[in-house]
């Protein structure tokens, strides 16, 4: 039932908002929306995927600024799980049976085919124990690519 005080109220209600402007939305118990429940700021409101991407690029800044010259065309990509494949190539880092990374190396002297470290989220985060484990994991695999690609030794690489 509506009662002419509360029609009235709309009407002023409208009036006040000014034309083309929708009433701030409301749930039924006539509280407002509920915002995010963790600030973007906070830890916690990062995914699996964006923490393992800052690892990843942690690393990779850690080597371009003692190998910025050597790894100037180098792609690094991550991916969630690896394709599908009978039999990898010797190009594949591998535990087991189960593919961690692959170094793509290029084509040498094409520009369309840089080389590429391609690492796999899925299986490097099931080894892993804990964030701090993942941290160190995804750092000895990737300088484990880096070495192949230029030709090193692991323990030759050194990061800051």
């Amino acid at each position: 039932m509506v009662t002419q005080d509360s029609d009235s109220r709309r009407r002023r209600d409208k009036a006040a908002r000014g034309p083309g402007r929708q009433p701030p939305r409301r749930d039924r118990h006539g509280r407002g929306l509920r915002g995010r429940l963790v600030p973007a700021s906070v830890p916690l409101a990062r995914t699996r995927a964006e923490v393992f991407d800052d690892l990843v690029l942690d690393t990779v800044e850690s080597l371009e600024r003692r190998y910025s010259r050597e790894l100037a065309g180098v792609e690094f990509a991550v991916e969630e799980v690896p394709p599908v494949l009978n039999v990898y190539d010797t190009d594949v880092l591998e535990d087991g049976d189960v593919p961690l990374a692959r170094l793509l190396p290029g084509r040498p002297g094409r520009s369309d085919m840089p080389p590429r470290i391609v690492l796999y989220r899925r299986p490097l985060e099931f080894r892993a124990a804990d964030r701090e484990d993942l941290a160190d994991l995804v750092h000895d695999v990737i300088v484990e690519q880096v070495a192949n690609l230029l030709g090193l030794d692991p323990e030759d690489i050194q990061t800051d």
